[in-house]
């Protein structure tokens, strides 16, 4: 990746956090290249969220189940429920995120289950997960009494013996297209280092931009946070970019090697669902073909083939600086 010349010539780009998920799951890499265990039961697990037992009152909502990644898999959650003592009821909901962050969950709607009862006790309640976030939990509410239930999450999960690789392949593939088109794909966050503040305009790299800050060194050599009142920054445009204000002048920064920090925010969004088709199967398309091609390929019409259909897919949006 390269900058524009008027970012100035002395630059630094360095990751600041990769990101979370890849824009081709696991699952659907190993449904293109057809590489599953061809078992049923090989293809199923089960993981549980709240372990089954013995569970004592809980306030609403209070006992939080393990999260469990299901992003790209076919998943059901099982509510096995035992016997409520007494008067106890059970109510467990499904909750969803994209990260494995307790404060980050939320509700999925539709993920609320039949209260448990003494009359509909040891019992079991199924309910398929439709959503689109990367990991589910449960929580549930215990009144009254103690009563013995536990929640399992499964998933069709195909194994084989080449997840590691078809993963190292997954990453390979999104790291070689970002660089081939300029551009990131699924939210990241970068620092760009300067030594000096840029004139009236800086052109982002790696577009789309989500959002960007500025910290610097001032003449004391002490680290400034510079305010969001001295630049403007563009999302809108392509590349993204970052103005300074009208009626505003730079600071004095400090005189050493990146002395102005532009740590921004880069890619489609969040999610798989927010890259372009046509990325994903580029992807696809060197995912299998470095798969099957586990050594250099020197010649031979199938690599060029692989090249040529690659490049014409990214080569409609690739990012140039200019």
């Amino acid at each position: 990746m390269s900058l524009p010349e008027y970012s100035r010539p002395h630059w630094g780009l360095k990751i600041y956090t990769a990101p979370a998920i890849e824009p081709v799951t696991l699952t659907e890499a190993k449904l293109w290249l057809r590489a599953d265990s061809g078992t049923f039961s090989d293809n199923i697990a089960t993981l549980q969220s709240i372990v089954p037992g013995a569970h004592v009152i809980a306030a609403a909502y209070s006992l939080k189940g393990t999260g469990v990644e299901v992003l790209g898999y076919s998943t059901v959650v099982v509510l096995d429920s035992g016997t409520n003592l007494a008067t106890g009821t059970v109510d467990v909901k499904i909750q969803e995120s994209d990260t494995d962050v307790d404060g980050n969950y939320t509700d999925w709607a539709g993920g609320a289950f039949t209260q448990v009862t003494t009359a509909n006790d040891n019992a079991v309640q199924e309910k398929a997960y439709t959503g689109t976030k990367r990991y589910i939990r449960v929580v549930a509410t215990v009144a009254n009494a103690t009563c013995d239930f536990g929640v399992s999450v499964q998933r069709f999960s195909p194994t084989s013996a080449e997840d590691d690789t078809i993963t190292d392949l997954i990453t390979t593939a999104r790291e070689w297209c970002e660089g081939e088109q300029g551009r990131a794909y699924i939210t990241q966050t970068w620092d760009l280092y300067l030594d000096e503040f840029f004139d009236d305009v800086l052109k982002v790299p790696l577009p789309p931009l989500q959002s960007a800050t500025i910290t610097y060194y001032d003449s004391a050599n002490a680290i400034q946070t510079l305010s969001t009142s001295y630049y403007v920054v563009d999302i809108a445009s392509e590349p993204g970019r970052i103005c300074r204000a009208y009626g505003y002048t730079w600071p004095t920064t400090y005189d050493r090697p990146g002395a102005v920090i532009v740590r921004f925010v880069a890619g489609y969004g969040a999610t798989a669902a927010t890259v372009p088709r046509r990325v994903k199967q580029a992807m696809r398309l060197l995912i299998g073909h470095w798969f099957l091609n586990r050594e250099a390929v020197l010649t031979g019409s199938i690599s060029k083939e692989i090249e040529l259909a690659v490049k014409s897919l990214l080569g409609q949006e690739k990012f140039h600086d200019t």
